[in-house]
């Protein structure tokens, strides 16, 4: 007997005539009509190098979901680049993006009533938008990374744009000139795909693995690598197998255990700060509270076993040559510090999908025993400036340990004209605030002012603390997510110019403290004036009202409600 599926719900009886008429202009038969219906979610388009190839890969997928007993829609969604909104207002729209990302696979999955989603991203936001709506959903799904860029070349070397953003801050400090910027940025990105290192793409591609939803090996292969092309059949068919056989869905995969899975291969690599917004997310989506310091216990037990940049060695090709994320994967596997029970979407657990994986080589990735580090290569502190928590990406700091006077600015706009003309000292402790998810709104990252401190050679001579977000490409003593944010009345709103703030990541304190008594900061609290911030219009203005706090991942809805199975 052929089983019933969600979909026949648009196209059986009289009353359907219609849908079946429409199915029929899309070139579809009676038996296609018949078969279960895929959501096929991608990004691609021309928006950046990160999604310029989705739509290709996406047409491989449809092909594997065909093959196999599927009737595959694509289904495009808008996407915002990091890479083009960087350092100007438009940044207020790339952690936004990824609600809108989320809500446009909710809204098409389940108003057509798909059976099954295959989705497929390559940028910051676009990765964890598309699980989040694949756990949301809740039908049978795969998630793949679109894939890094290859590294590009100056001077004999590999690079990479990271590297672009930070010889700004050289020219800037007369250590490099226009010429050299010049051909840094003609030769960083010569190809399509993600940002090439331990970035955000990078890290939240690895983490898809970690949590099961995505091929095992997947993550690392290039961008444009033909190996993608049979990568994103194989997929296809293996989710045929779960919508066919009624096997595992996201939230049987996305556990607590899992969760950690995904922490710790963050950890491990070094992973972008970006993933401790990301992560929790995802679990609300599942109906799992698990808030930053979960997510912070995971990295403090977790060691730092792969060199890769920004603070590290080595690039995503190099990943990728020696076995990808499955080698680090198994390196902890092995050394107990990974759930090896935890279900994938082939309905095998991860411990057998990782079976056969290569062992560390040694150098971009490290056995557990050598590790780079005995804890993960981001950590979260807190204090009186931070009682909520903020995070700090510690992989490859020279110095744990500062305190300086603070230097205060209102916006990220502020304090990038500061920087760009020096008007500020060694030792300083920068802080950023009114950029978190509310009162950005939309939290902006600062990559472009961290590269502007760098470049001007003074990355190990000051601090930065804001309640915005950093870029997985930012090196430094920079903490952000700091919590609660200004705009929530938080302590770093109560921050003055001059005023003390000691910062210790080391693993005996993980604390960010102002040296001001709970008196001092109780007076600033109740002398501090009623906000009354601007008219903005549009979605700024709906996610300033709905966003919840960075802790909890900057959600905009209460948490998981099960879907009927026929609505």
């Amino acid at each position: 007997m052929t089983p019933r599926f969600r979909s026949a719900t648009i196209h059986e009886g009289l009353l359907r005539a219609p849908t079946r008429a429409f199915l029929q202009a899309l070139g579809q038969d009676d038996d296609e009509i018949a078969r279960p219906h895929i959501g096929v979610f991608h990004t691609g388009g021309e928006m950046s190098p990160c999604n310029m190839l989705l739509r290709d890969q996406a047409r491989h997928a449809t092909t594997g979901i065909y093959a196999a007993g599927g009737m595959p829609h694509e289904c495009p969604v808008a996407s915002v680049s990091d890479g083009l909104s960087i350092a100007h207002s438009g940044m207020r729209f790339s952690l936004v993006s990824r609600e809108i990302i989320a809500d446009s696979v909710e809204a098409s999955t389940r108003g057509h009533q798909w059976d099954g989603m295959f989705a497929i991203g390559g940028c910051d936001k676009n990765l964890p938008g598309l699980m989040m709506g694949m756990v949301r959903c809740n039908v049978p799904g795969v998630f793949v990374f679109g894939g890094a860029a290859l590294p590009g070349h100056f001077r004999g070397r590999d690079t990479n744009i990271g590297e672009t953003y930070e010889m700004i801050g050289t020219v800037l400090a007369g250590e490099a000139t226009p010429d050299d910027l010049h051909e840094i940025t003609r030769g960083c990105l010569p190809t399509a795909g993600a940002c090439a290192g331990q970035f955000t793409a990078n890290t939240m591609g690895m983490v898809a693995e970690a949590l099961g939803l995505s091929p095992i090996g997947s993550s690392m292969i290039p961008a444009v690598y033909s190996e993608r092309a049979p990568l994103m059949r194989r997929a296809g068919m293996a989710l045929m197998r779960a919508v066919l056989g009624d096997g595992p869905r996201p939230r049987d995969i996305v556990t607590r255990h899992a969760l950690e899975n995904a922490c710790a291969v963050v950890a491990a690599t070094g992973g972008s700060t970006n993933a401790a917004l990301h992560v929790p997310a995802i679990a609300h989506e599942a109906g799992i509270r698990f808030p930053l310091a979960d997510v912070a216990a995971v990295f403090a037990r977790t060691p730092l076993i792969a060199d890769l940049q920004p603070g590290g060695r080595f690039l995503a090709r190099d990943l990728y040559h020696v076995g990808g994320a499955p080698t680090v994967l198994r390196a902890l596997l092995d050394a107990g510090a990974l759930h090896g029970d935890c279900l994938t979407y082939t309905g095998r657990t991860l411990a057998q999908e990782l079976e056969h994986a290569p062992l560390p080589d040694g150098d971009v990735v490290r056995p557990v025993n050598h590790a780079r580090s005995a804890t993960g290569g981001v950590t979260m502190l807190t204090g009186n400036l931070c009682p909520e928590g903020a995070l700090l990406k510690t992989a490859g700091l020279a110095t744990l340990v500062h305190r300086g006077p603070a230097r205060v600015f209102e916006s990220e706009e502020q304090a990038q004209e500061a920087v760009r003309n020096r008007r500020y000292a060694r030792g300083d402790v920068l802080v950023i605030r009114n950029e978190g998810p509310r009162g950005g709104p939309g939290m902006r990252e600062m990559l472009g002012i961290t590269a502007l401190i760098y470049g001007q050679g003074m990355g190990a001579d000051v601090a930065l603390l804001t309640d915005g977000r950093f870029s997985g490409a930012t090196r430094g003593l920079c903490i952000g997510h700091a919590g609660p944010e200004s705009a929530d009345r938080g302590p770093i709103a109560l921050i003055r110019d001059g005023d003390m703030i000691a910062i210790d990541a080391r693993p005996e304190a993980r604390s960010i403290d102002v040296e001001l008594s709970e008196a001092e900061l109780a007076a600033r609290l109740t002398a501090l004036p009623v906000a009354h911030p601007p008219r903005l219009g549009g979605v700024l203005e709906k996610y300033s009202r709905l966003v919840g706090p960075a802790q909890l991942g900057a959600v905009t809805h209460t948490g998981a409600v099960e879907w009927p199975r026929d609505d």
